[in-house]
């Protein structure tokens, strides 16, 4: 019979019919497995000694298996790559409710609701590209990707670095600008507008009036310019003219 615990038995008086089939085994929220029974009018409880042994052999391990062969796909790359599938979450969750809202759809043919997810999969796409360039003026870590790289063990998980814990602290760039989130930094550069107007006495001549953009605005253009298939401007005149405005 298995070790009895410590405490002492415990009187079953009130709830005997709980128990009336006799032992009965139940898993508590920690782990531990027990076994619980009565006698008479005395409640019992022992431990599994060998069940908890055999989980506690296991315990903080899991096994990743994959049909991929070792020489494509090494020891290493096989666990980061399982640990990427957080990057695959967090792209659906800013589809469905952060970002794009890809619901509620409005569509009701096949064809249709095809080409409205395609639509929200391209607008990911180019938000993954947006905060990938932005990285300095964001709260993201822009060593991130390298310091993964080095780690020796791919299980543990990637310190910040110096860098992205100043910016949290301070809340400023090494610019000294002030660090953003993307949806407050599209905020910010929505702002910049390009007018074209005419007076009363010259209709048919239009003039154009750009907003002088702030230094954070400057930055954040002159980033995105190092991206151009994000930017594919057809006549690389408004390409030069957009650079000497946000300049």
């Amino acid at each position: 019979m298995p070790r009895p615990l410590h405490a002492p038995a415990i009187a079953c008086t009130a709830r005997t019919d709980w128990l009336a089939g006799g032992a009965r085994d139940r898993a508590l929220p920690d782990g531990q497995a027990l076994r619980a029974g009565h006698h008479r009018d005395e409640l019992y409880v022992t431990r599994k000694l060998e069940q908890i042994d055999a989980e506690a052999a296991l315990d903080g391990l899991y096994v990743l298996r994959t049909n991929v062969p070792v020489e494509r796909l090494s020891d290493a790359q096989t666990v980061l790559a399982y640990k990427s599938l957080a990057q695959v979450e967090r792209a659906f969750r800013s589809m469905k409710t952060v970002d794009l809202h890809v619901r509620p759809v409005y569509h009701f043919s096949e064809s249709r609701v095809r080409a409205h997810v395609f639509l929200c999969m391209l607008a990911y796409y180019v938000e993954w590209h947006l905060r990938d360039a932005l990285k300095p003026l964001l709260h993201d870590d822009e060593d991130l990707t390298t310091r993964r790289d080095q780690r020796v063990n791919p299980v543990m998980p990637t310190p910040r670095s110096e860098g992205a814990n100043a910016k949290a602290a301070r809340h400023r760039t090494d610019d000294d600008l002030p660090v953003h989130s993307l949806h407050t930094l599209l905020q910010d550069l929505a702002t910049l507008t390009y007018d074209i107007t005419s007076t009363p006495v010259n209709p048919p001549a239009k003039i154009v009036i750009t907003t002088r953009p702030t230094p954070l605005q400057s930055k954040a253009f002159a980033l995105l310019w190092h991206r151009p298939h994000l930017f594919p401007v057809a006549d690389p005149s408004v390409r030069t003219s957009l650079s000497a405005s946000t300049g």
